[in-house]
């Protein structure tokens, strides 16, 4: 798979097989992650590797806590800014609505949000998730460099067979994870990737892109 096959093939999947995902298909994708982009060559995310028990007990305690409706801990980033304008607020919609129908949820089904952290709190059904924490004293740039690892990452899962899924809701239980998995109290949050092969039989999703013309201007070319 060449890299343009690879970056128009990556989507977010939301449904995965149960078909472990070898380690060593894991480590060589980590390790050629580690030429990712990195300013000043700070390489500044911290990468848990969940599987097996440990993941199966997060699951239920997420699971559990999405069940009973809690809004989940504290932000320690916004996921969006507080007023989203157009384009942007037109290209979420447009999103959303297709998320929720592919995901057989009504849009103003009330039980929603719980109805969407379930699913979330469950990885998908993914055998692997990857948890991506940055160091505290980490700035702008760094969350920029690590947004540019987890995309090589992505990439090189899809180069393997691979799908993944980035979920930000996550650090809605940044507590239940960090529990579970024992990372410090130094580290931050980013987010975490659901990894595994996609699950035959369940519809597709594959939102759209702004053209490229709406994005891109060509100065002096």
């Amino acid at each position: 798979m060449d890299v343009y096959e690879a970056v128009d093939s990556r989507r977010a999947v939301r449904a995965f097989s149960d078909e472990p995902v070898p380690k060593e298909v894991l480590e060589r994708v980590l390790t050629a992650a580690t030429r990712a982009p990195s300013s000043g060559n700070l390489q500044p995310w911290h990468m848990y590797v969940v599987s097996g028990e440990p993941l199966a007990e997060l699951k239920r305690r997420a699971t559990a806590r999405a069940l009973a409706g809690d809004l989940g801990d504290e932000r320690e980033y916004p996921m969006y800014p507080d007023e989203l304008t157009s384009p942007y607020l037109d290209r979420f919609s447009a999103a959303a609505a297709q998320r929720y129908e592919a995901l057989g949820i009504e849009r103003d089904d009330p039980d929603r949000p719980q109805k969407i952290a379930t699913l979330n709190s469950e990885a998908f059904g993914a055998p692997v998730v990857l948890f991506c924490y940055l160091d505290r004293t980490m700035g702008p740039g760094q969350w920029g460099d690590a947004g540019m690892y987890l995309q090589t990452v992505m990439l090189l899962l899809r180069a393997e067979g691979l799908h993944s899924c980035p979920q930000v809701m996550w650090t809605m239980y940044r507590k239940t994870v960090s529990r579970t998995i024992g990372a410090d109290d130094e580290l931050v949050l980013y987010c975490g990737i659901s990894v595994g092969f996609e699950k035959e039989g369940v519809p597709r999703l594959r939102t759209g892109r702004a053209d490229m013309t709406e994005t891109v201007s060509f100065i002096g070319v």
